[in-house]
């Protein structure tokens, strides 16, 4: 091959490369139309193509006239429950935890101790959101924990699960959530700058939870880990977690083919799997997500293994959502257009 004509290679490759990559981002000054439009003061936005991040970045400010840093850290609120069920898996994968071992083996709460049905409860009850519990406990008449049908009979989303799922997991191997999350994710993937629980040095930048209105919540200074919600993270950081679940995080094939398969029905065309909700047909993949919701906070993140995409949204508002199907659509393209269409029809 010439010279010339190796040139001419060499640069439609090049343009071919960058407009796609150019195409599949959207430009800022759209992104930040939408959070004004919406009231949003902060958003963490990731997109990955290919396997690779195409774009990480924080818009918005912390405070008045003060930019949003990229290293900004951010409650994901449920998207802590990801990196549980990744936590869990793991230790399944190493043989070290069986997902159909009754969890009362290693720890039973004293509110249904005396119940037959916490004899019957598993870590695979809890992680496709089966368990029977309520969300949380504190949200029932009695204020305690209690089935409200038996492990295993329908979906029904519980934090309190996780949470059960986190003193088994404690009890048996006497590390903290924390301590094992160090081990096998954090530490490993180099995340750095994600914590489940508060630390004052993330003060500086941390991105404060705003209600409807605009306002500043009080921050949440958690001194326990959650196995449901409170993990504080950044853009960058979560971007390398979404990279390693598409890419197989490690487990098996037999088990990764348990993890993201449709095992109890959210609703029509969703699902759950282990502790992801999967999209079993959306233009002719599978998707994973997640989001996350507390006072003044709204996340969701979206991985498609296949073609190797993801997408991550993390605001500091009660407003949060009211973007998300621009972004969708915007850097998901078809898979996006399907999702929207899915959660539009339940």
């Amino acid at each position: 091959m010439n010279r010339f004509l190796s040139k001419i290679i060499t640069l439609f490759l090049f343009t071919f490369l960058y407009a796609t990559t150019a195409e599949a981002q959207v430009p800022d000054s759209t992104i930040i139309r939408l959070m004004q439009e919406h009231h949003i003061p902060v958003l963490g936005l990731a997109f990955i193509d290919n396997g690779k991040v195409e774009l990480s970045k924080v818009y918005g400010e912390l405070k008045m006239g003060e930019s949003a840093p990229a290293n900004t850290v951010f409650n994901v609120a449920s998207v802590t429950k990801t990196v549980t069920a990744m936590i869990t898996l793991r230790l399944v994968n190493a043989g070290k935890w069986d997902l159909d071992e009754p969890l009362w083996h290693y720890y039973t709460d004293q509110d249904v101790a005396a119940d037959p049905r916490s004899k019957r409860l598993t870590t695979r009850h809890i992680l496709t959101h089966q368990s029977g519990f309520p969300n949380w406990r504190w949200m029932t008449p009695s204020k305690k924990l209690a089935f409200e049908f038996e492990p295993g009979a329908k979906f029904q989303y519980s934090g309190e699960g996780m949470e059960y799922l986190r003193h088994a997991l404690e009890k048996k191997f006497n590390r903290s959530l924390a301590q094992l999350a160090d081990s096998l994710i954090f530490g490993p993937l180099h995340m750095n700058d994600t914590h489940f629980t508060w630390n004052d040095t993330m003060l500086d930048h941390f991105a404060i939870a705003h209600n409807q209105k605009g306002e500043a919540l009080e921050i949440v200074k958690n001194t326990e880990p959650s196995a449901a919600d409170q993990m504080k993270t950044t853009v960058a950081d979560y971007s390398k977690f979404m990279i390693w679940v598409m890419n197989g995080a490690g487990l098996s094939a037999p088990l990764y083919k348990q993890m993201t398969s449709p095992l109890a029905k959210i609703n029509e065309n969703k699902f759950m799997g282990l502790g992801w909700a999967v999209y079993p047909e959306i233009d002719g993949e599978f998707g994973l997500s997640h989001s996350g919701i507390d006072p003044g906070v709204n996340t969701i993140v979206f991985v498609l293994p296949k073609s190797k995409r993801a997408l991550l949204i993390f605001t500091n508002s009660d407003n949060g959502p009211q973007l998300y199907s621009d972004m969708l659509k915007d850097f998901l393209k078809k898979q996006g257009d399907a999702i929207v269409a899915t959660e539009m029809k339940n």
